[in-house]
């Protein structure tokens, strides 16, 4: 069965079905509806590099694309450790009891959505701190992958954080691998991905978000990723 949605055909298919190219540019592609929500849509994991996590990236993914709604898929995210501080107001409740009742805000739809996720074992966040003075400032690795349940992936890397959101508007290129094309390649990030998971990788340490706000490793500002997603 397909559905539109967006203007693009999606439904149950794997990723190898999907015609994708091997590099999405802002000046020729729409990235979003060409590329991340087709590969959104018919994943069952999507593991995720970002240089921070936000409420807006959260309830995007958790909105928008079926198989997340459907208790079918899981998100994982090695994250920085910076925060706008009214999101990790939010998260952090999230993430500590998502049983627990919320603010007015986050009881809207969106909210609910992603603590439902959270309670479900949908989705869990890990936070990367540099460790070692060959590292200034804090983790921005940007790669992703895609997983269907025929355990094909789809590998990207090169965007940005705003590709969370449909809203996005960045000048931005994504570069892409696949698991039955460029296997090598693929292998590598999944290796990176998973040493980052594991606290496996040098110059950084990984911890769970509970632990690292727990334990004040967290760093947040009013003025940290606003209008941005």
């Amino acid at each position: 069965m397909f559905i539109k949605r967006n203007h693009i055909l999606v439904g149950v298919l794997g990723l190898r079905d999907i015609p994708l190219k091997e590099e999405y540019r802002s000046d020729r592609d729409d990235i979003i509806k060409e590329f991340f929500i087709p590969c959104l849509s018919n994943c069952i994991e999507y593991d995720r590099c970002i240089e921070y996590v936000s409420l807006k990236g959260l309830t995007t993914l958790s909105m928008g694309f079926d198989n997340f709604a459907k208790n079918k898929a899981k998100l994982r995210i090695v994250s920085g450790h910076r925060f706008n501080v009214s999101d990790l107001a939010i998260i952090k409740k999230i993430f500590s009891d998502p049983t627990s009742g919320l603010n007015l805000q986050a009881e809207d739809p969106k909210f609910r959505q992603v603590r439902e996720m959270v309670k479900n074992h949908q989705v869990a966040v890990k936070i990367a701190i540099p460790n070692s003075d060959d590292v200034v400032g804090s983790f921005s690795e940007r790669i992703g992958l895609f997983i269907d349940d025929k355990d094909d992936v789809v590998a990207f890397s090169g965007t940005s954080n705003r590709s969370f959101s449909l809203d996005n508007r960045n000048f931005e290129s994504v570069d892409v691998f696949t698991s039955w094309n460029d296997k090598s390649r693929v292998d590598t990030k999944i290796k990176d991905f998973e040493n980052l998971w594991e606290n496996k990788t040098k110059y950084v340490e990984v911890y769970d978000f509970n632990y690292a706000e727990k334990n004040n490793l967290l760093k947040f500002s009013s003025d940290w990723v606003i209008e941005r997603d």
